[in-house]
């Protein structure tokens, strides 16, 4: 039994798709190779079925009289012809018989392999994903769409793993396509030719098709996963779009962008409707002429009547390899693309380790941002606020290294540290509040008791939350927190934060969801609780920035002013107009 997910799931060759899909086939050669070897076995028995039959039916005919009835007067036969004859018939019914069993056994092996082939590919591929998502500095959506990646996790991953499920078959279907070549060869040149040609030439009919049926699934991936993304930030925004009547625009974009990947896949349904005809027309004719040219050479004498069942057997029988050879392609195709969209999330750059990480900084260490040059002390509470939000998250970002060039903490820059220390010691909360499902004290902490969740919850105001709850602290959260509003989910969030940033705190907008007399709670309580430990707060309401023991004016990306939240509003008017927007 194979153990899911992987110790280590290696480092992909991301140079190419091709590469990549290569790197993945030598990661499970042991299963690929018993595959291959049960795939042979299995087509061989398929492949030789037919001869065996025709050696039968071989031995019946030589006990036939001249009219080609089947002699029941034994006495004109000599008994050892007779004796002959009933040998060959139970030879050949035994070889029948064994090639059926090798056939079901090798199959049912053949199958095991091929699935473990595939689930190990897709999952080995899901786990390179996953990690990479969660080792990435800063969030994967921010320079691929949520929809790419939700698509790439779901959907790329399983098509990758499918082109390994059809290896061992389409081996299988190339060693079993030459050893009937051979056998039609010694039994009739023209046949063994048709044979020998006809099956690469309806390969090569089928092969130009490939190419715009890969074009256009890639133009299906991409309009759907555009769609995943629209139809995320519908349900995450539900709520507010209720409140203020905008579900309407939002459906009419749902609706438009479903519409795309709906032309998409119909643009992409003609070339595999094609070949999916191909499949199934051009093997009916091949069928056609090889049945048509033995029989004609039967009637002439120039092949026995075994011969022309044996051939009409591998006829029927090369259908199999020529669908199987359009089906590896069409699978090969398919997890191309998927390795393309793969290698897109895996390239996004990852910090480097440090060789040796650095010693680490004493407790209360300063946090300073190297690009603007501000400097936090250890203990501070600061309140960033500027004009461009984004330029004043940036900063955030750097402090808690999310985003390079990454701050220094106690003169140490935080990319010579571990990323282990980093996050047990900075603790950056996001705007958006994020919550996943399982019971409200787990998600809130793990090992805090009941004593620290509640100095916690009473801090971020949450309180009155979990008392409206049927099972307070044990209520179990829906996926995403939806039974919650933005503003509970947010204050839930705040809570969680206090738990885990012991020793340093980045806030990110942490009461934009809630009312300014809940804001006003918070902003009183905040400060006491984190008395002694440095917090970071990114925001531009007054009232948490009248807590702060200062505050850093950015313009842009430019520092130009610190101070507590009083002084600013006397000593810098462009300040005054960031915070109270014009409100006296």
């Amino acid at each position: 039994m194979r153990q899911l997910p992987l110790a280590d799931p290696g480092t992909p060759d991301l140079r190419s798709p091709t590469r990549y899909l290569w790197w993945l086939a030598r990661q499970q050669l042991s299963t690929l190779g018993g595959g291959l070897i049960f795939g042979i076995t299995w087509m061989l028995a398929q492949a030789l079925t037919p001869a065996a039959i025709g050696q039968g039916v071989n031995a019946l005919v030589s006990y036939t009289d001249a009219t080609g009835r089947v002699r029941r007067d034994h006495t004109e036969v000599p008994p050892e012809v007779l004796h002959h004859v009933h040998d060959q018939l139970w030879l050949w019914s035994g070889a029948v018989v064994a090639l059926a069993v090798i056939m079901a056994a090798s199959g049912v092996i053949r199958h095991r392999f091929a699935v473990s082939n595939w689930l190990v590919a897709a999952f080995r591929t899901a786990q390179l994903l996953g990690e990479h998502l969660c080792a990435a500095p800063v969030p994967i959506t921010a320079t691929i769409p949520t929809g790419d990646v939700v698509n790439t996790m779901a959907s790329d991953a399983m098509r990758i793993g499918g082109a390994y499920d059809v290896i061992a078959r389409f081996v299988g279907s190339i060693v079993a396509y030459l050893v009937v070549a051979i056998i039609m060869f010694q039994s009739s040149v023209i046949l063994g030719l048709i044979v020998a040609i006809g099956v690469p030439v309806l390969v090569g009919v089928v092969s130009p098709l490939i190419k715009p049926m890969q074009v256009r699934q890639l133009a299906v991936r991409e309009q759907a996963g555009k769609l995943t993304a629209v139809g995320a930030d519908t349900v995450a925004g539900l709520r507010i779009l209720r409140g203020i009547g905008g579900e309407a625009v939002f459906l009419d974009r749902y609706r438009s962008r479903s519409q795309a990947v709906r032309a998409a896949g119909v643009a992409a349904a003609t070339p595999q409707a094609l070949l999916d005809t191909a499949q199934i027309a051009l093997p009916a004719v091949f069928i056609l002429i090889v049945t048509f040219v033995g029989a004609h050479l039967t009637l002439t004498h120039q092949l026995s009547a075994g011969a022309l069942v044996a051939f009409y057997g591998y006829a029927v029988f090369l259908v199999t390899p020529i669908r199987t050879a359009t089906e590896f392609v069409e699978r090969i195709t398919r997890a191309q693309v998927g390795a393309g969209k793969v290698i897109r999330v895996l390239e996004i750059a990852l910090p480097t380790p440090p060789a040796e990480p650095a010693e680490s900084p004493p407790v209360g260490a300063d946090l300073a941002d190297v690009v603007t040059g501000l400097v936090v002390g250890g203990g501070e509470c600061i309140g960033l606020v500027g004009t461009d939000p984004d330029a004043t998250m940036a900063v955030a970002e750097r402090l808690g290294g999310f985003a390079a060039p990454a701050g220094t903490f106690g003169e140490v820059s935080l990319t010579a540290l571990a990323t282990e220390e980093i996050r047990r010691r900075i603790v950056v909360s996001e705007t958006e509040p994020r919550l996943f499902s399982g019971p409200l004290r787990t998600e809130l902490s793990e090992d805090a008791t009941d004593e620290r969740l509640r100095e916690a919850l009473e801090v971020a105001a949450a309180t009155e939350v979990i008392e409206g709850l049927p099972d307070g602290l044990d209520e179990i959260v829906e996926e995403r927190g939806r039974g919650f509003s933005g503003g509970q989910r947010q204050r839930l969030t705040l809570a969680r934060a206090l738990l885990k940033g012991d020793e340093v705190l980045i806030l990110i907008e942490p009461t934009s969801a809630v009312d300014a007399h809940t804001e006003a709670a918070i902003a009183a309580k905040l400060r006491a609780a984190r008395l002694g430990r440095t917090t970071v707060v990114v925001t531009s309401s007054p009232l948490l920035l009248d807590h702060c023991d200062r505050v850093a004016y950015f313009i842009g990306d430019d520092l130009v002013a610190t101070g507590t939240h009083r002084s600013l509003l006397s000593t810098e008017p462009r300040y005054a107009g960031t915070v109270l927007r014009g409100e006296g």
